[in-house]
C-alpha cells in the first residue's frame, strides 16, 4: 500500500511539473487598461477614429507553449463614439451596425501562427451583423507581470484590416469626385489586458497538443 502511495505522489509530482509548461492560465480583460478602436477613411482625404467603450471577453495565455493560447470577446455595438453624437447615432443605425438587430460584435479566436519572438498571427471569427468572417490579426505579446496588488496581468495589442462590406455594413455614397464619403477598408487596433485574480492564478487549460 506504502509503494502505491509512493508511486501516486511521484505521479502527480511529474503532471505538476508538465502542466506548468503545457497549461495557460485564464485571464479576464480588464477594460479600465484596454481599447478598441478603429479608424476609416473620410471624405478620401483623411481618417475618423473611433472605440467602443464597452468590452468584456477572456483569453489563456502560456508563454511557453502557444498551442494554448486562445481569446473570445465580446463588443456591445451601441457603445461606439467618434466624439460627435450625430455621427455615432448614425453609426447605430441600420446603415452601419444596426445596434437594435445586432447588439453584440463577438471575436473567437482558432489559432496562432507564424510566431517569431514577441510578433506572430491570431487566427479567428469576427462576427458582425450577424455575418461570421474569419480575420487574421497582427499580434505583439507583452509579455506577463505581477501588478502592486499580487495579481498576474498579460499584455497584448493586436491589429487587423477588414472589408466592413463582409459583414453587412454596406452604407455607399459616392462624392461628385468619385471617391467614397466613408471608406470599406477599417483599420482595428486592440490594446488588451488581461488580470488573473488570486483565486483564478491555478485555473488552467490543458494543451491541445495531442
Amino acid at each position: 500500500m506504502r509503494k502505491n502511495w509512493l508511486f501516486f505522489g511521484f505521479l502527480l509530482g511529474i503532471l505538476l511539473f508538465i502542466g506548468q509548461d503545457v497549461w495557460a492560465k485564464k485571464y479576464m480583460i480588464d477594460p479600465v487598461h484596454s481599447a478598441v478602436s478603429f479608424k476609416v477613411k473620410h471624405l478620401v482625404i483623411s481618417k475618423v477614429q473611433g472605440n467602443f467603450e464597452k468590452f468584456s471577453g477572456e483569453f489563456f495565455y502560456n508563454e511557453k507553449d502557444s498551442s494554448t493560447w486562445s481569446a473570445s470577446a465580446s463588443i456591445e455595438a451601441k457603445s461606439i463614439d467618434t466624439d460627435n453624437d450625430g455621427r455615432d447615432k448614425h453609426l447605430r443605425a441600420a446603415d452601419f451596425f444596426d445596434v437594435e438587430k445586432h447588439p453584440n460584435i463577438t471575436f473567437q479566436s482558432t489559432k496562432v501562427t507564424d510566431l517569431h519572438g514577441n510578433k506572430g498571427k491570431l487566427h479567428g471569427n469576427l462576427t458582425m451583423r450577424g455575418n461570421t468572417k474569419p480575420v487574421i490579426l497582427d499580434l505583439e505579446i507583452g509579455g506577463t507581470v505581477k501588478d502592486p496588488w499580487g495579481s498576474e496581468r498579460a499584455g497584448f495589442e493586436a491589429t487587423t484590416k477588414i472589408n466592413r462590406k463582409d459583414f453587412g455594413v454596406a452604407f455607399h455614397k459616392v462624392m461628385e469626385t468619385g471617391g467614397l464619403m466613408v471608406d470599406d477598408m477599417v483599420e482595428i487596433t486592440l490594446n488588451i489586458e488581461g488580470v488573473a485574480k488570486k483565486e483564478e492564478q491555478n485555473e488552467a487549460k490543458p494543451s491541445q497538443k495531442k
